[in-house]
């Protein structure tokens, strides 16, 4: 049984570049997901137009490395860009633009389909209208992202053992996702106690999710927790304090960054039980929170000059960050020159340089294990 417990210490390794070998260690990468993973699908989506999901259409979105809004939340590339670079295979093209008939090149043998949407909760908005919460973004959660997965299958495989066969030789990166279901109340000032009790719907919503692809085919499923979320930039302006024990030694709020903690460990106990029942199939656990949490202790270290500041934020002072607005690329919003220099992009996103670095230490190292390159050695 392949599983992952990841207790790493910091590897200095992980300063390099991702590895310039191309290995097509999997047929295709199939995404699911939230603002983290979605390569363009609020791009492609009418609705948007009307909704506050606009922002990243637009410059300085998308300048590193394309030069150009993609409807990625970054400067360039996301960890799903560096997964398919490393592993050879097409970047992930997002589903509505295949659907939308505005993406015409897309090969269902040869490549695999990006679902995730900015925004995006596991929960459906129902969930969280009745608790009081309406600020939810859109309503495309992972089971609709999932259902349109279904209605996709048909033009990749023509039977179900053929399915079994392609997709068996596919990866799914099932998130991250969850995220936005705590950002959204986080952002009407919830209480953690509050949140804590989403935490047991989120993550069976998410192990439904793994097992229904299963079901389908799915073989290798890396399946991500959250980040630290005490280390945003926005909640570090949201819920800015004089008590300066609310912070850690590296400037983080402690109590949301316990409360990722305590969410990644259901996580991890949820894709452990299912493991158990799936012996036949790998279930990577993808630690984002420690990944990620590498860089801010040690930002210099890794090439960063800033590693609580954003490379495209007004300052920590002005009012309305204290709503939760994310306002890169408006005007009065500085955007440095270098984001390459800074860890976070716009809040609560991170920059192309930080992906980068994440990607690595999940595919080669110590954030992964096995190595999510490794599983295709395995026989599946």
């Amino acid at each position: 049984v392949w599983f992952v417990v990841v207790l790493a210490a910091i590897h200095t390794s992980s300063v390099s570049a991702l590895s310039s070998s191309r290995s097509r260690c999997f047929r295709a990468i199939y995404s699911f997901g939230d603002s983290l993973a979605d390569t363009g699908n609020n791009y492609y989506d009418p609705s948007v137009l009307s909704s506050s999901q606009t922002i990243a259409l637009h410059l300085p979105y998308g300048e590193t490395f394309f030069h150009c809004p993609t409807g990625r939340w970054s400067d360039g590339r996301l960890i799903v860009d560096f997964f398919a670079e490393q592993m050879g295979v097409p970047l992930l093209k997002p589903y509505v633009g295949i659907k939308n008939g505005k993406i015409n090149s897309w090969n269902p043998t040869a490549e695999g389909v990006n679902f995730a949407v900015a925004g995006a909760t596991a929960m459906d908005s129902s969930y969280y209208l009745g608790k009081g919460i309406y600020n939810i973004a859109t309503n495309y959660t992972l089971g609709v992202q999932l259902n349109w997965f279904k209605d996709l299958l048909p033009s990749i495989c023509a039977s179900p053992s053929e399915c079994k066969e392609l997709l068996g030789r596919s990866l799914f990166l099932v998130g991250e996702i969850g995220g936005n279901d705590f950002n959204h109340p986080l952002f009407l000032r919830k209480s953690v106690e509050e949140l804590r009790t989403y935490v047991p719907d989120v993550i069976n919503e998410i192990s439904s999710a793994i097992t229904k692809l299963i079901d389908v085919g799915a073989q290798t499923l890396v399946v991500p927790g959250n980040f630290p979320l005490g280390c945003n930039y926005i909640y570090l302006s949201m819920f800015k304090t004089e008590d300066i024990e609310a912070y850690d030694e590296i400037g983080c709020l402690r109590w949301l960054n316990r409360f990722a903690e305590y969410y990644n460990k259901q996580l991890y106990a949820e894709i452990n039980r299912l493991q158990v029942l799936h012996p036949n199939v790998n279930i990577i656990y993808a630690d984002y929170y420690h990944a990620a949490l590498q860089i801010y202790q040690s930002p210099k270290q890794y090439g960063f000059t800033e590693s609580l500041l954003s490379a495209c934020c007004p300052p920590l002072d002005l009012p309305n960050k204290s709503e939760g607005s994310i306002d890169c690329g408006k005007p009065g919003v500085v955007v440095c020159d270098n984001p390459s220099q800074y860890i976070s992009w716009d809040g609560l996103h991170l920059t192309e340089a930080a992906y980068k670095l994440i990607a690595k230490g999940l595919l080669n190292g110590p954030y992964t294990n096995p190595r999510i390159a490794s599983s295709c050695d395995s026989d599946i």
